[in-house]
């Protein structure tokens, strides 16, 4: 049987001009009205009202009752759950790669209602390893995945999600001051990585980097594990450059293009099968 395809043109346009609504209120830390609408996504006015009131009537934009202006919608959140498992599933080659390299567990996370959300691991081959289950939420401020969830962000991200949950101290190394979070947010931009030195649990080291194009535009991939054999000197030796390359064959493939700053990888790791360089070697 033929199938009639005259309505398919304008169907898909509507649906590309309803995800550029969706992108836009996505990309936005405040609500928007539809004059900006229209103006972040070069629709007209009468089409972006058109289209907010279909997704609002479904629940993937809510309006503020009493500002008027949009946001994403709670219905968007049944999409999270399938979604992480799919770029779970996606990317756990990418983290085999980082495990078969160097002996510890790697794992992807993104921000979560002001925490850190595990959306994919891949765990280390030795006995004695650290292990998050998937969908597990830790703090921000005490984990590299964290600290790097929030140095990419606006600091304004970063403040209010210190105002709402504050600086617990976890172990004796977590950070409680705010003007030195603040300083470790600066010198994880400056230097593209973050480490947590048994900041949020005794005896574990973690090393992370941001992943751009997912969760909300970025993300955090990781390594950790004893700190009896993970060194924050070798990983910032030869596991960084390497993270960073798998980062960066994430970020391409999720957005298409490269990723905002680029790294010189210039150690080998071709030598370096062992796991984590340890102290002494």
């Amino acid at each position: 049987m033929a199938t009639d395809h005259r309505g398919d043109v304008g169907g898909v346009k509507s649906v590309g001009r309803a995800l550029d609504v969706l992108d836009a209120l996505a990309g936005s830390e405040e609500q928007l009205g539809i004059s900006e609408l229209s103006a972040t996504t070069k629709l007209p006015s009468a089409t972006v009202h058109r289209l907010l009131c279909t997704l609002v009537d479904r629940g993937y934009v809510r309006q503020d009752p009493v500002t008027r202006r949009y946001m994403l919608g709670a219905r968007l959140m049944r999409l999270g759950s399938p979604a992480g498992r799919l770029l779970g599933a996606w990317v756990t080659p990418l983290l085999g790669r980082l495990v078969s390299a160097t002996g510890e567990t790697a794992n992807l996370a993104v921000l979560g209602d002001d925490q850190v959300v595990y959306i994919a691991q891949t765990p280390s081959p030795h006995r004695m390893r650290l292990f998050t289950e998937v969908g597990n939420r830790v703090p921000v401020h005490s984990t590299a995945v964290g600290k790097v969830l929030l140095a990419f962000r606006p600091r304004r991200v970063a403040a209010g999600v210190v105002d709402r949950q504050g600086l617990p101290a976890r172990t004796s190394r977590t950070i409680t001051h705010a003007g030195a979070f603040t300083e470790e947010l600066e010198r994880v931009v400056a230097q593209g990585y973050a480490l947590d030195d048994e900041e949020e649990e005794d005896g574990v080291r973690c090393v992370a980097v941001p992943v751009f194009g997912i969760g909300d535009g970025i993300a955090a991939m990781s390594l950790s594990g004893p700190a009896s054999r993970f060194n924050p000197g070798g990983a910032q030796a030869w596991v960084v450059p390497l993270m960073l390359r798998v980062a960066a064959e994430i970020t391409e493939q999720m957005m298409g293009e490269a990723p905002p700053f680029t790294v010189d990888v210039a150690p080998s790791v071709a030598d370096r099968h062992g796991g984590v360089q340890r102290e002494g070697e």
